[in-house]
């Protein structure tokens, strides 16, 4: 099935529709039968029927087969927000005193769901250090059931060797979950390699227009329909017919927002590489990258994302490198049109919370849609306060 087909015309029965080009948004919470033994019918099988937009929906349902057949699983579930996905995919796979070994450094609301949520009900979990395949197996214990992978992370971006890791959990009869975020299914397809589980924060490339929070779950037939009838339903995270539209309309340019963002991005760390007041560089796809051969193996783009250290005499002089520029927005996530920065120094001195690990001259960027001479140009203006 080729990408176009999918982003254009999978799962659009238009002839259903009135021939309508653009899918139609049911925006109902509830659906009808005609005889007793329709409505029998569907409540044996929620999941393949409408009955209730909690469960299923036409348009969300459109979405779920696209992200499917982009991730190349057989079926996929959509949540109200990237952390919904990954707590119904790492809940529905453990039970009391089970284990989890998980990726240092993960996303902050699965390093949440891991050591505040999770541990109040006897589950426990190993941080480990994913680019070491034999880290990951000294991990495992006898009661070990999900190893949960981040490749690449998305502020370090250290990797995981992905057909190694499913190679090793399905040899231990463990889950392979993996948070693709960073690559979308434009870039990196999991599941190829071996693993079980793909969740993303759908928020980021896959909607696009930073208009949005939106998870995503794909998988096996099975595994999917085991968590829709349990943590999908039971936790009700779902994702509205009205936001699945606008995801829909997102993924039409996916293939050109990526390319656009890799490509300026690719310019860009280069120009950052040759700054004299640029410490470190941190980009999957730079040569100079530690895991640089397992990217290119694994990965077919690396995208908007790139960090850098800063040659910086203060958290001051970081402060206004960052407050001079004006084509990059100080923000959290990634993946839509615009440029973004999130700076550490901000991190340090917030009252109530420790200062994070990362240090204070720390920056990522995320590079969005802007032509790159405008970017450069900001940069340079900014490079002028250090």
């Amino acid at each position: 099935m080729d990408l176009s087909f999918i982003l254009n015309h999978l799962g659009e029965d238009r002839e259903h529709y009135f021939q309508a080009i653009s899918p139609p948004v049911f925006q109902t919470s509830n659906f009808n039968f005609p005889t007793v033994e329709s409505f029998r019918k569907a409540i044996a099988d929620e999941q393949a029927h409408h009955i209730y937009t909690r469960g299923n929906n036409p348009t969300t349902e459109i979405l779920r087969k696209k992200m499917a057949a982009l991730e190349k699983a057989e079926d996929a579930l959509v949540f109200g927000s990237g952390a919904g996905a990954i707590a119904a995919a790492v809940i529905g796979n453990v039970a009391a005193g089970d284990h989890v070994v998980c990726v240092q450094s993960p996303y902050s609301w699965t390093y949440r769901l891991l050591t505040l949520f999770l541990v109040r009900f006897g589950v426990t979990h190993t941080f480990v250090d994913g680019r070491d395949i034999n880290a990951i197996k000294t991990a495992l214990q006898p009661n070990t059931k999900v190893l949960y992978l981040e490749s690449p992370n998305t502020m370090t971006f250290e990797l995981q060797d992905l057909k190694a890791c499913a190679e090793l959990a399905r040899n231990n009869g463990l889950v392979s979950i993996i948070d693709n975020s960073y690559c979308s299914p434009y870039f990196q397809n999991p599941i190829d390699c071996g693993i079980d589980i793909v969740v993303h924060s759908g928020t980021k490339y896959l909607n696009g227009h930073s208009d949005v929070v939106v998870g995503v779950l794909c998988g096996s037939k099975a595994m999917v329909k085991k968590l829709f009838n349990s943590e999908f339903l039971t936790l009700g995270g779902i994702l509205g017919p009205h936001d699945a539209a606008l995801v829909i309309r997102g993924l039409r340019t996916l293939p050109l927002r990526m390319e656009r963002s890799h490509s300026t991005c690719h310019q860009i760390v280069e120009w950052m590489k040759a700054h004299p007041k640029v410490e470190k560089v941190y980009y999957p796809f730079d040569p100079d990258f530690p895991q640089y051969d397992l990217a290119r193996k694994q990965m077919r783009g690396s995208g908007g994302l790139f960090s850098v250290e800063l040659k910086a005499d203060s958290i001051q002089a970081m402060e206004a490198f960052v407050d001079s520029l004006d084509r990059f927005f100080i923000a959290a996530s990634w993946g839509g049109y615009e440029s973004l920065i999130v700076p550490i120094c901000a991190m340090y001195g917030v009252k109530g919370k420790d200062d994070p690990t990362l240090p204070w001259n720390f920056i990522r960027f995320y590079i969005g849609l802007e032509e790159p001479e405008s970017l450069l140009a900001d940069l340079r203006k900014a490079f002028e306060k250090l």
